[in-house]
């Protein structure tokens, strides 16, 4: 039986990790206790349970409004237990969100949405929400609307997503009620094609040192370093010459480490990312620490801001 649906991922982040530390018995506990959590608090907000995944769940929601606001809630609940709950059964959720046709058989369901679902929830940082953006137009999350209320997404660009041979335009769920509005997207200002779903062409504003700087798509690629002829110029001994690189890939800003001692990302509300010859998409706010760590106060550091060229950037 065919019928469309909003597909739900939620897994719990690095629970194969969990079993080297706390060893199979206490680990396999905190696992049960947590996907057991997820199954009651999607269930609690009208969705069902198709089936546990060992360390997750796969849901359905009937409308995307619904399934938008069961998440938010879901996210900001589990931030509360974190605090209230043992030190061992505190592990981070990320979840993924798409929408479309839907076939069932025997209690599970298939299709693309499914897939897609789960190749999000597999790309999310724990804490995030990601959203299809086709689930994020069917939403319909205008301030004041009854379904959603309050709603924000962020767009994080088009990625290549496992399985697609396009790239996927996708959308972080901002469910954080202290989040500050004016640095998000909100959902009214989509289009109603799928053709250009920011409202204007994306900028990357750089502070270093009480100096900001605005760079549009056409500036990239934009190199980060200890040169004279870099961009973005870290006169600091600590700093490689070519030290980092961003670039504008597919629909996103995306930052490259070229150095010997890596490259820190912080995004606000999350703990330090080291990157080593590797990537990292940049999207919202945070900072960035050029061969030092953030734990070292001294450390030559860099704040960036992703936005639509529309929005206004403090």
């Amino acid at each position: 039986m065919s019928s469309a649906s909003v597909i739900v991922f939620a897994d719990i982040a690095g629970s194969t990790a969990l079993y080297e530390v706390l060893g199979n018995a206490r680990a396999t506990e905190a696992v049960t206790h947590v996907v057991h959590w997820l199954g009651q608090s999607v269930e609690s907000q009208g969705g069902r349970v198709v089936k546990t995944l060992g360390d997750g769940v796969l849901a359905t929601f009937d409308t995307a409004p619904r399934a938008v606001q069961a998440m938010a809630a879901l996210m900001r609940d589990h931030q509360q237990h974190l605090r209230e709950w043992p030190s061992e059964m505190c592990l981070q959720v990320r979840v993924g969100v798409a929408g479309g046709e839907v076939v069932e058989v025997d209690g599970d369901c298939y299709g693309d949405a499914v897939n897609l679902a789960a190749r999000l929830c597999e790309r999310a940082r724990p804490g995030e929400v990601w959203v299809s953006a086709s689930t994020v137009k069917d939403a319909e999350a205008a301030p004041g609307s009854p379904n959603a209320p309050g709603a924000r997404f962020v767009r994080l660009g088009s990625l290549s997503i496992r399985g697609k041979a396009e790239p996927t335009t996708v959308y972080g769920l901002e469910w954080r009620q202290d989040e500050d509005p004016d640095s998000q997207t909100m959902l009214t200002n989509l289009p109603s094609t799928l053709g250009a779903l920011h409202s204007g062409p994306m900028q990357l504003q750089v502070h270093w040192h009480g100096e900001g700087h605005v760079y549009s798509v056409q500036d990239m690629p934009l190199l980060l370093g200890r040169a004279p002829q870099a961009q973005v110029c870290v006169p600091d001994p600590r700093v490689s010459r070519e030290h980092a690189r961003i670039d504008w890939r597919n629909g996103a800003f995306v930052l490259t480490d070229l150095s010997r001692f890596g490259t820190w990302v912080r995004f606000e509300g999350f703990e330090p990312v080291l990157l080593r010859r590797d990537t990292c998409l940049l999207h919202g706010a945070g900072q960035v620490a050029l061969g030092v760590a953030f734990s070292d106060d001294s450390a030559p550091a860099l704040a960036f801001t992703v936005s639509d060229a529309g929005v206004m950037v403090q």
